[in-house]
């Protein structure tokens, strides 16, 4: 059943298509600025990305509003490139690490060694998604969407499989502040993530809903993006930090 449309369309389009990557810039340029991206958690991008590349693959079983699919293209480019950043940024602090404490032990006869290499081949799960190579991630994501792409194509005419694909894309999309919840939780604190990105997560997921209920989205998005208005906000929640000396092994940014 059609929908009633949004006044001003072409922006509302627009805004749909890009206003999703927009919480992102301000945390994408502060780890850029300190060069430090324990604030954030990765696994933000890897909720967004299993959720995105799921409904572009809906997209082929039930077709709905181009904006939308451009917006989920969009946002996995987006994701990939916050995961580059990341991982350049997390890989040279290790090895300055390693560097001062090559200098502080004062030790000639051995030379510091950059870390070990991490690679998505190595299926050790205490590893997963902290790889050292943003190679490691698209190998992944593109692992990922072949098997869930070929699942598809041989289940394309199951209307079920088809409702439920739509469902578990929207319902992932809805966690998206978990794996940043659980990072603050470690921490005792939000240091470090952008309060900027938190506040426009939920307008951004407030205008999104309303884009769904007024353009007759498929039912999945709409309570789904219900969903996701309540849980965006609650990264945001003020933790006390942990002290500089007492960081417990469990409290390594996700």
């Amino acid at each position: 059943m059609e929908g009633c449309r949004v006044p001003g369309s072409g922006g509302a389009a627009a805004a749909m298509v890009f206003g999703g990557v927009v919480p992102y810039i301000p945390q994408y340029r502060d780890i850029r600025r300190t060069q430090n991206a324990d604030g954030f958690s990765t696994h933000v991008c890897l909720v967004l990305l299993v959720a995105n590349i799921l409904r572009i693959l809906f997209w082929f079983g039930r077709r709905f509003e181009s904006p939308l699919l451009w917006q989920s293209i969009v946002m996995t480019l987006t994701m990939l490139l916050m995961l580059k950043l990341c991982t350049e940024v997390r890989v040279a602090n290790e090895l300055n690490l390693k560097r001062r404490s090559f200098a502080a032990g004062d030790s000639r006869d051995e030379e510091p060694k950059a870390p070990p290499r991490r690679s998505y081949l190595d299926f050790d799960p205490h590893h997963f998604w902290r790889w050292s190579s943003f190679g490691d991630y698209v190998q992944c994501v593109l692992a990922f969407t072949g098997v869930a792409g070929y699942v598809t194509y041989l289940s394309i005419d199951s209307a079920l499989f088809v409702e439920t694909l739509g469902f578990l894309a929207v319902l992932t999309e809805a966690m998206l502040g978990v794996p940043q919840l659980y990072r603050n939780y470690c921490h005792r604190s939000t240091e470090g993530m952008s309060l900027k990105m938190v506040l426009m997560w939920t307008s951004g997921d407030t205008f999104k809903t309303a884009y769904f209920l007024l353009n007759g989205a498929p039912l999945q998005f709409s309570v789904c993006g219900l969903l996701q208005v309540l849980a965006s906000a609650f990264p945001c929640h003020p933790q006390k930090p942990v002290p500089h000396t007492a960081h417990p092994a469990s409290a390594k940014a996700l």
